[in-house]
């Protein structure tokens, strides 16, 4: 997965934004102002997802690749590390993963009509 490949798939699922509210260099998306996905773009390493707390120790354990969060709050944050031991299709469905765990603590009235 390269950060144009990322793009593309956060910007596909339905109400995504992005902006960097950090600096030039870290792109974060958004559903109805929330983060669910963020990356630097110049040292695309890699990217910190949210995630089910009892899942992310899960993950941990089970991929070298998957990390607590970097500058995060490590329970409900991961950071993946791409092109490692975690293939890109699987990387996205945490993506999704992460997209949906934010849209469940919106407000009804603001949450898209897919999840």
């Amino acid at each position: 997965m390269n950060i144009e490949e990322l793009r593309d798939f956060c910007l596909s699922l339905p109400a995504v934004e992005e902006k960097f509210p950090f600096d030039q260099n870290t792109l974060v998306f958004y559903i109805a102002g929330k983060m669910f996905c963020l990356s630097n773009i110049n040292e695309f390493e890699s990217i910190n997802i949210k995630c089910n707390p009892e899942i992310a120790i899960e993950l941990r354990e089970k991929f070298q690749a998957v990390l607590p969060g970097y500058h995060m709050n490590k329970k409900h944050w991961n950071t993946i590390k791409v092109n490692e031991d975690v293939k890109d299709d699987l990387i996205k469905q945490w993506i999704k993963d992460s997209y949906n765990l934010v849209i469940l603590t919106l407000p009804k009235s603001k949450r898209p009509d897919l999840i």
